[in-house]
């Protein structure tokens, strides 16, 4: 079977002449089979040198007609141009074109027309759809790379909803975005609709559906104080707000994530965006309820999502408390059986209490750096998990962690973003507040409360530095570990 390509500009009257010599053969020949290629004059010249250069040929007109050789695989076989083709149909099959040169213009022109039409047409159907648009900063972190698979494969969304992400990071860091950008596009997801790399700030969030802020900043007491490292991230909200209020959609929901004052880069944008919704702003703290449920899991050599309803409250990458007194255990293997859905209490389930008052604790200590040191996977997973649940609900029942903007629950302070239990669900988020809480775990709140106040103040220029709560310092570990010592042995 001989196939032929023939290609050429839509206004050429050589690649009219050619492609009706084309299909006359097609018709009338029962192995023969024609490939059209039209291109607009504009784009031509890049077309055929790309074309040219991927096969090894030379050629520089319009049209460019090539066999594809079907039976032994490889490149296909340079023809030539339109009167090269003429001399391999008249030598093959006896056949030519007496085509004047009036009637190819005629139809040079109707080709070009029909060009223009069939490319608006198409342009019309890419504008009804219309994809979630997705802005995520700081896009060279390891964590966007992880991230991006997981929003474009379908599951956070759900396999009807195409979306584009929008990568922003300095200039620094274009060639990594370009990276990126390559990868994600040879990786040819049917819902990515694009995606594209920005350096220029001014141009950032425009039409955001969605806005994941992974900024960090650098804590190292010996190269800058806390205070300074808070006012940085004060200074990058201060830049980020205005934009999100003037570019992107007035709905936008933004996720602050990464490894450092996650609650106050949330804290921040409300603060220097007043018109963007305050419930349409969360921090993630999925990936710290992740890796302390993990903990518990290689303790009662069980799968680690079995376990449910690990709390953290708080401050989520700085002092925090995981709490465990409502945590439940499903599909667990012990002397005691029951359905599936049959949850038993964690704490009833670990017999060592010791290991809950040491090496839990002392774990417990350590998560923030084991989370900080995460490649990407853990983060990633944990901001795609929360906008799942923003967008389809959360599991029936079950309670996630989120930073969000406190009003009264808990008696923790108004007006600061706290990490507390909520249920998702219908695109919203609610506080579970019905939940019951012991005087000792309301004190620690308390104290966790203290650290955002002081963060807000401090980004707000109010005050220089940290200041202790009481006599102790609110980030002492000493302190939590005997309120939750007492919680889980229920002495006073």
């Amino acid at each position: 079977m001989a196939k032929l390509v023939v290609a050429g500009k839509a206004n050429c009257p050589y690649y009219a002449k050619a492609e009706l010599l084309a299909d006359y053969l097609q018709a009338n020949l029962p192995d023969f089979r024609v490939h059209k290629i039209t291109q607009h004059p504009d784009k031509w010249e890049q077309w055929l040198h790309d074309i040219c250069e991927t096969n090894g040929w030379e050629h520089r007109q319009s049209p460019i007609i090539w066999r594809e050789l079907l039976d032994r695989g490889g490149k296909g076989l340079l023809l030539g141009g339109v009167n090269d083709f003429l001399e391999y149909a008249q030598h093959y099959y006896g056949i030519t074109s007496m085509m004047l040169s009036e009637e190819m213009l005629d139809i040079a022109e109707e080709n070009l027309q029909a060009y223009i039409e069939i490319e608006k047409e198409e342009e019309e159907i890419k504008s009804l759809i219309k994809p979630l648009q997705i802005w995520i900063t700081s896009a060279s972190a390891p964590t966007c790379y992880q991230l991006i698979p997981l929003l474009a494969n379908g599951e956070v969304f759900g396999m009807t909803t195409d979306i584009s992400i929008h990568l922003l990071d300095s200039d620094q860091f274009k060639e990594v975005l370009c990276g990126i950008v390559m990868e994600a596009e040879d990786m040819a997801f049917p819902l990515l609709h694009s995606i594209s790399a920005h350096t220029e700030i001014d141009e950032a969030f425009i039409q955001a559906d969605i806005i994941i802020v992974l900024d960090d900043v650098v804590l190292n007491c010996e190269v800058q104080s806390v205070g300074n490292s808070i006012r940085e991230v004060s200074d990058i909200c201060q830049v980020y707000a205005p934009l999100i209020e003037k570019n992107a959609k007035s709905d936008v929901r933004v996720i602050s994530s990464g490894k450092t004052f996650v609650n106050l880069k949330a804290m921040m944008i409300m603060t220097y965006g007043p018109s963007i919704k305050t419930e349409n702003v969360i921090a993630v703290a999925t990936s710290w309820e992740s890796a302390a449920k993990a903990t518990l899991a290689r303790k009662l050599n069980t799968n680690a999502a079995g376990v449910k309803d690990v709390i953290v409250w708080g401050n989520i990458t700085g002092c925090n408390y995981i709490d465990l007194s409502h945590s439940k255990l499903y599909g667990y293997n012990c002397a005691i059986w029951g359905p599936a859905n049959f949850p038993r209490p964690v704490l009833n389930m670990i017999y060592d209490s010791e290991w809950i008052h040491s090496e839990f604790l002392s774990a417990q200590s350590s998560l923030n750096s084991r989370v900080s040191h995460c490649v990407g996977m853990l983060p990633a997973h944990a901001v795609a998990t929360v906008l799942r649940y923003w967008y389809h609900g959360s599991p029936p029942g079950e309670i996630v962690s989120v930073g969000v903007l406190t009003e009264g629950q808990f008696c923790v302070p108004d007006g600061i973003v706290f990490s507390m239990p909520v249920r998702f669900q219908n695109g919203n988020w609610k506080v579970i507040t019905e939940l019951e809480i012991s005087e000792t775990t309301q004190e620690v709140l308390g104290r966790l409360a203290h650290e955002l106040i002081q963060e807000k103040l401090i980004a707000l220029r109010e005050i220089k530095e940290m200041h202790p709560y009481g006599a102790d310092e609110i980030t002492s570990k000493n302190y939590l570990r005997e309120e939750v010592e007492t919680l889980l042995t229920g002495s006073p």
